[in-house]
């Protein structure tokens, strides 16, 4: 081993129970190999089953991997850790949350009294208000909105719609590079990832042919305002999609996340079988914050510009190209969730769900049996600032200046010869030779951005940055640092 780290125990779950507690304190790192059975059953004084027995409880969790002749290792993504960021030193400028800008948060409304005793929570789980403007959003955006129901945010929903649809060893194809506490979620529940390549346009047909091939049995996706990536679904990429996920027969759920509807700056086209690019998050009416007919200018079409990342797309709203046939069917078992966190607060862990009949009932069969229901005193909150007029116009400034922001670094990229990417949402993610290198070349320059290690599985080495708090002049000032490490690390590794 290539570690101090003694593993102890005297039966299987001691012995499991040494290697958790090794992986949790960081003395078995990922890729870390165990000893072989019999040798480590030998230094314990144990037969070799119990050590066997201790391994496969470990892979069943989720800790552990198997690599044929390589032996057993520590998984890259062991369930018991978390690709947690590491702490924002002193005296620099956070462009690695992958946080809004606070100054387009609005402030919370105070909730109506809520009289403790008088609802029937459980046979109620849903105010009804709010249960009509969340319809409203989602059919705003042409997803299907007959089933719905709410959640305690984005994670606490896919985690419920995988613990009910999947088994431990299943797979779930995942976006690569993708959203890092989603590719902590997956193996925290028993199942392996299978990546998926994206690009500015999404998740990549190719990739997501050879991840159902491989027996994913669900799939996430991002269908705009990709993170890290920025990637957005075109028509023609979701109707690609669509046709990969027609090959496989209707046994895969689809689970998108739409995080960032209201402040992503583009139109949604939807594998749900709905999001045929109309207003998408394009501007508000109807008393409803972000809900409603285009409004204007901001975001618009698939602009080319800030090196050539965008591609046109013509009038913002005008629906998919191609005329006759029309959207392609969806999946027979859909997910679409959705969170405010992004253009109301990212304390208002509320989430909304759209998904077909058989989905909605195991949801909220599960729920039922946990949490029972999501706070009304939350869900008034919600609604009360989903009509609130002040709100509404906070959420079209932050929707137009996120989209100005990220547009503004990646044109001042572009101009110094870097390639990046961010078609659509808060962030801007640029490949790089040495992640480590630059974060810390950016650190010494008063920046802080995001190594790209904690949202990879197989892809190429790259770094997130945010860009929703970053004025357009900070960000020739930023390129032109970025320009700087990179030079370095250029005359550093030579070619």
């Amino acid at each position: 081993m290539a570690t101090q780290y003694e593993i102890t125990g005297a039966s299987a779950k001691g012995i499991a129970a040494s290697v958790e507690r090794g992986v949790v304190e960081g003395a078995l790192a990922p890729g870390t190999a165990l000893p072989p059975v019999r040798r480590l059953a030998e230094r314990l004084g144990v037969s070799p089953g119990t050590v066997a027995t201790a391994y496969k409880e470990l892979r069943r969790r989720g800790i552990v991997v198997t690599q044929g002749r390589g032996g057993t290792v520590v998984a890259p993504t062991p369930a018991v850790a978390s690709r947690r960021p590491p702490p924002v030193p002193e005296g620099v400028r956070d462009l690695a949350g992958g946080h809004p800008d606070p100054a387009f948060l609005p402030a919370v409304l105070p909730t109506a009294r809520l009289s403790p005793g008088v609802r029937s929570h459980r046979a109620q789980p849903r105010l009804a208000g709010l249960e009509e403007l969340t319809r409203a959003w989602y059919e705003r955006d042409g997803v299907p909105a007959e089933h719905l129901t709410f959640a305690h945010g984005a994670l606490d929903c896919v985690a419920r719609l995988l613990s009910v649809e999947l088994r431990p060893g299943d797979a779930v194809a995942m976006e690569d590079p993708g959203y890092h506490h989603l590719l902590d979620l997956v193996p925290a529940l028993g199942l392996r990832s299978v990546p998926v390549a994206v690009d500015d346009e999404g998740i990549r047909p190719d990739a997501l042919r050879a991840a159902l091939r491989a027996g994913a049995r669900a799939l996430i996706c991002s269908p705009r305002g990709q993170n890290p990536y920025g990637g957005w679904f075109s028509a023609g990429r979701r109707d690609a999609l669509l046709g990969v996920l027609g090959e496989a027969g209707g046994e895969v759920l689809v689970i998108e996340d739409d995080h960032a509807a209201d402040v992503a700056g583009v139109p949604l086209y939807s594998l749900t079988g709905g999001g045929s690019g109309g207003a998408g998050d394009m501007g508000r009416a109807g008393g409803v914050a972000g809900v409603g007919p285009a409004g204007g200018a901001g975001g618009v079409g698939r602009a080319g510009g800030a090196g050539g990342v965008g591609r046109a797309g013509g009038a913002a709203g005008v629906g998919p190209a191609g005329g006759a046939g029309g959207v392609a069917d969806g999946p027979a078992r859909w997910a679409q969730v959705r969170t405010v966190s992004k253009h109301l607060g990212t304390d208002l862990r509320w989430g909304a769900l759209a998904c077909d009949r058989t989905t909605l009932a195991r949801h909220d069969g599960r729920m039922l049996l946990t949490s029972g229901w999501v706070s009304h005193v939350l869900q008034e909150t919600v609604a009360r600032l989903m009509t609130d007029p002040e709100t509404q116009a906070l959420v079209a400034a932050a929707r137009s200046a996120y989209a100005r922001r990220r547009e503004a670094l990646l044109a001042a990229l572009s101009a110094r010869g870097i390639a990046a990417h961010g078609a659509s949402g808060m962030n801007v993610w640029v490949p790089v030779r040495d992640e480590a290198a630059v974060v810390n070349g950016l650190r010494t320059r008063g920046w802080w951005v995001a190594a790209g290690a904690r949202f990879r599985l197989a892809a190429g080495a790259g770094v997130r940055v945010t860009t929703a708090g970053l004025g357009e002049a900070d960000a020739e000032v930023l390129a032109g640092d970025l320009a700087g490490v990179l030079g370095e690390a250029q005359a550093t590794y030579g070619g």
